[in-house]
């Protein structure tokens, strides 16, 4: 059997085209389908339906009884009254009076036997804080009120101690940089002397120059509470600053 086939016919050519028109038409079948409502069937195409009618139960009021206690009943009256006289013998205290006239003299019988001898304690030795001593201990050279000679006592002892003081010493034992505080605790006794030097630091070293720098404190004028001589506790803050 021999195939027709027309020469000319070139198919070829048209197959871009046939491809474009297949899948714009798969596009609009798509689009169509999606784009399709669809409509709830109203109650008529249900059928014939069934309406059940709920029975409604009448429910009774009901009152809440509270039942209501008699009150007790009195007590029962005693059946024997005494009968209490109220006639009394009542004994009244005379007070006499303490009042005096100023005319009358008044004697007192004393004797010298009969009047006991006082001794003062003495007053044991004291320490009392620099900020609320009566009479401050009086560096040597100030002069003033008690204000002044305080003051002036608080600028001679930062002035000895800035000049005195090896402050390349925290330097040298390889502190980290920063303020370095040492305080520094004594007493002026009720001579005048600074005695009990005591120091806090951040090394041994610090500790012991500023007990040797507060020892070199000349001698001062002691210091007094109630007008006596009495020790007075100082505390000294020293600020070194490591580079």
């Amino acid at each position: 059997m021999l195939v027709k086939k027309y020469k000319k016919a070139r198919l070829t050519p048209y197959s871009k085209l046939f491809f474009q028109l297949g899948l714009i038409l798969t596009l609009i079948i798509i689009y169509i389908a999606l784009e399709w409502k669809s409509f709830d069937r109203g109650i008529n195409e249900l059928g014939q339906t069934i309406f059940q009618i709920e029975e409604v139960e009448e429910i009774p009021i009901t009152e809440r009884i509270i039942e209501v206690k008699p009150p007790p009943p009195p007590p029962p009256a005693p059946q024997i009254i005494e009968i209490v006289s109220d006639e009394l013998e009542i004994i009244e205290t005379i007070l006499e009076s303490t009042e005096t006239d100023e005319g009358e003299a008044i004697k007192i019988d004393y004797s010298i036997d009969d009047i006991d001898e006082i001794i003062e304690d003495e007053i044991v030795d004291m320490e009392v804080p620099f900020a609320i001593i009566e009479e401050p201990p009086v560096y040597p050279g100030c002069t003033g009120t008690k204000a002044q000679k305080k003051k002036c006592m608080v600028a001679k002892i930062t002035k000895l101690v800035s000049r005195k003081y090896n402050t390349g010493l925290a330097g040298d034992l390889g502190l980290s940089p920063g303020k370095k505080r040492v305080y520094v605790q004594f007493k002026i006794d009720k001579t005048g002397k600074v005695v009990n030097v005591r120091a806090r630091g951040p090394h041994k070293r610090l500790e012991k120059e500023a007990i040797r720098v507060v020892n070199m404190i000349p001698k001062m004028t002691p210091g007094k509470q109630r007008g006596r001589p009495v020790g007075v506790k100082y505390t000294l803050p020293i600020t070194l600053i490591v580079e």
